[in-house]
């Protein structure tokens, strides 16, 4: 069965867009170099209820040694024991802008301040059980700055269950169930209120815990137009958890992407 990728962040929904970047292949014979492009309609933050068309743009090289370079994940390694699979890596966290830029942010979330990108580490555990496939994926950010409202250290946890319900002359479409948990400060830095952006901001204070995030599913498509080149869709839908849907940034907990991308391999 085909290994999914699964991105841990937003944004949030970017992040389970599968489509901004596919598993770097395990055990090429070949160099391989991918480039792919796009577009998504998605919320401009995760909990919004505003939506933009954001393009899709990315490459990846993928060594016969197992080691891959891409545009979402960064620079990693990753190997394959029968149905095991582990793959981990170094790259660019996500942020987020507190006014509206190329489809991100929003001017909704004025005087929240900015949640600037940084070094982030990731680590993804797969078994491959037949039919379907297991997986968990734990991400770290690394501290920013001093700023507690948006600069501190966070992780992730995902875990996921994907299957592929149909392969054969129209292509192939693959699903997939997840759930996400964050830490206190990826809650509190994501969802969360302090007083002084309470102070700054049009919302009031919120303390956000840490625990589930959100659950939902993807369903992807996947049309090969030839031996280079395939065609994908995918739909994926997130419900905020209760502790995420209650900040007061987010208008809606219901979260979908939809998305399509035409990606050349060479």
């Amino acid at each position: 069965m085909k290994t999914l990728k699964r991105t841990t962040s937003v944004t949030l929904l970017a992040s389970t867009l599968g489509l901004l970047g596919a598993s770097p292949a395990l055990h090429a014979e070949d160099w391989t170099f991918s480039v792919r492009g796009g577009a998504a309609s998605m919320p401009r933050y995760s909990g919004s209820d505003e939506r933009s068309v954001t393009p899709i743009l990315g490459a990846e090289i993928v060594s016969p040694y197992g080691f891959f370079l891409n545009t979402e994940q960064g620079l990693g390694w990753g190997n394959e024991w029968g149905g095991l699979s582990f793959s981990t890596w170094v790259g660019a966290s996500d942020e987020r802008r507190d006014k509206n830029h190329l489809g991100q942010g929003s001017k909704r979330l004025k005087g929240m301040g900015e949640i600037k990108s940084r070094a982030q580490f990731g680590a993804h555990l797969g078994y491959d059980l037949g039919p379907f496939e297991l997986g968990a994926t734990v991400t770290h950010a690394q501290k920013k700055n001093d700023n507690r409202d948006t600069g501190s250290a966070y992780s992730l946890l995902q875990l996921s269950i994907a299957s592929t319900l149909y392969e054969g002359r129209l292509g192939s479409l693959d699903a997939s169930l997840s759930s996400l948990f964050g830490n206190a400060d990826y809650m509190q830095t994501w969802y969360g209120v302090s007083n002084t952006q309470a102070a700054n901001s049009r919302f009031s204070a919120y303390r956000a815990k840490g625990g589930l995030v959100s659950s939902g599913g993807d369903l992807t498509w996947s049309l090969p137009l030839n031996e280079q080149t395939k065609l994908s869709t995918q739909l994926s839908m997130q419900y905020l958890s209760k502790e995420a849907g209650n900040s007061p940034i987010v208008d809606r907990r219901l979260q979908t992407v939809l998305g399509t991308q035409i990606e050349y391999s060479f």
